[in-house]
């Protein structure tokens, strides 16, 4: 078993963490994306969409889609439960994972790969306008999770999950973007300081440069 992707990287970042949680060790495979390792022939026969991760298993199985990747592992090593127990916690768990997903790191990644230089080589044809036009897209969305935030723990409920996980990232861009967390989300300030000092969070995010 493997997985296909540069451990502290894009979106392989949210499947390291998760398996950190789990205490679930797999080896990662580089994928030089700048170097458009994810565009050859051989890569595209694991996924024919060209991203990444992509986990391997041992009978030549091959999964894509960072979520899909969470779920084989919730279902194999259930402990402890990151994507909610029971028909409720599942459903309110994959409910503001989807949320955080599509309004918090969606609007993030669209300003990134449409305004920063270095990403051109993934993003050749970067639309300015587009990037202006997600700008206070990630505020809303920064405002929708502080409202949750202020009488949660996590983003979820009082429990660490996938949704939080999946809100990591979109920081990391954030700061490369040197877009600033406003100052009246306090509540996503507590939050970040708290999962930033998971020992999961720093084993992964702290390998980074």
């Amino acid at each position: 078993m493997k997985i296909w992707g540069t451990k502290n990287l894009g979106n392989p970042v949210r499947v390291a963490i998760f398996l950190a949680e789990k205490g679930i060790d797999v080896p990662f495979v580089d994928v030089d994306l700048f170097g458009k390792a994810h565009l050859t022939d051989e890569y595209r026969a694991k996924n024919p969409v060209a991203q990444v991760p992509v986990l391997e298993l041992d009978d030549g199985t091959f999964i894509s889609e960072t979520v899909a990747i969470c779920r084989y592992f919730e279902r194999i090593h259930p402990e402890p439960p990151l994507m909610g127990v029971g028909p409720v916690g599942e459903a309110v768990v994959e409910m503001w994972q989807r949320r955080i997903e599509f309004q918090f790191y969606d609007a993030a990644r669209h300003v990134f790969r449409h305004s920063a230089e270095f990403i051109r080589v993934l993003e050749p044809e970067q639309i300015a306008p587009w990037a202006e036009h997600n700008r206070p897209k990630v505020i809303a969305a920064l405002e929708m999770m502080d409202a949750q935030l202020a009488g949660n723990r996590f983003i979820a409920g009082p429990d660490f999950t996938v949704a939080d996980i999946t809100a990591i990232l979109p920081f990391q861009i954030l700061a490369l973007l040197d877009i600033k967390l406003p100052d009246h989300c306090r509540a996503v300030a507590r939050w970040h300081e708290e999962v930033l000092a998971r020992p999961s969070v720093a084993s992964v995010i702290g390998e980074r440069g």
